[in-house]
């Protein structure tokens, strides 16, 4: 090695489970070996056949259903592997996977939310304009408007006088990740 080349750095996350955030050891990576690989974001699936089977779910934040390669863990704690194609976002009822005795659904986690009713339409306009000149996402939940619990966010919806409440609720952004499919 030249004297001018710096010694090559350790693997920086060996094994890191990403839904932990912590190292997985040997045995743990011959267990996500095992884990079913999910390639798609959803099962085609009628109702009667999922009929016997235990029902498992994956709880997801709005970011965390746009993250297409990691291993996840079920809340009945079965490990998964998400392989997805590139731009692929979980959609909340989706069937995940079907095994002989149980299968996967997405769900939506509850997460930290700014949440207001506009006062006119032509307030939800204003707002939904700054929202999203700022990159960021919104969401309706009945008659409420959601954005992300973000400083940013905070900062914008006092500025423009809009009266708002720090809640948890399930976020579903509009259009992210949604096609035309009609």
């Amino acid at each position: 090695m030249a004297p001018h080349t710096p010694p090559l750095a350790p693997r920086s996350s060996p094994g890191l489970d990403r839904s932990g955030e912590q190292p997985a050891t040997a045995g743990e990576r011959n267990v996500v070996s095992d884990a079913p690989v999910i390639t798609t974001a959803r099962v085609d699936v009628r109702e009667t056949d999922l009929s016997g089977r235990e029902r498992d779910s994956l709880m997801l934040t709005a970011e965390e259903r746009r993250w297409g390669r990691r291993r996840v863990t079920t809340t009945a704690g079965r490990a998964l592997v998400l392989a997805l194609p590139t731009g692929s976002v979980l959609r909340l009822g989706s069937v995940l996977h079907v095994a002989a005795d149980w299968y996967v659904v997405v769900e939506g986690a509850l997460e930290p939310v700014l949440a207001f009713t506009p006062a006119s339409p032509e307030e939800a306009l204003r707002v939904a304009f700054e929202v999203g000149n700022r990159h960021f996402t919104l969401a309706l939940d009945g008659e409420r408007v959601l954005v992300p619990d973000d400083p940013a966010m905070g900062h914008l919806l006092t500025r423009l006088d809009v009266r708002f409440d720090r809640v948890r609720a399930v976020f579903v952004p509009i259009g992210m990740g949604h096609r035309h499919e009609r």
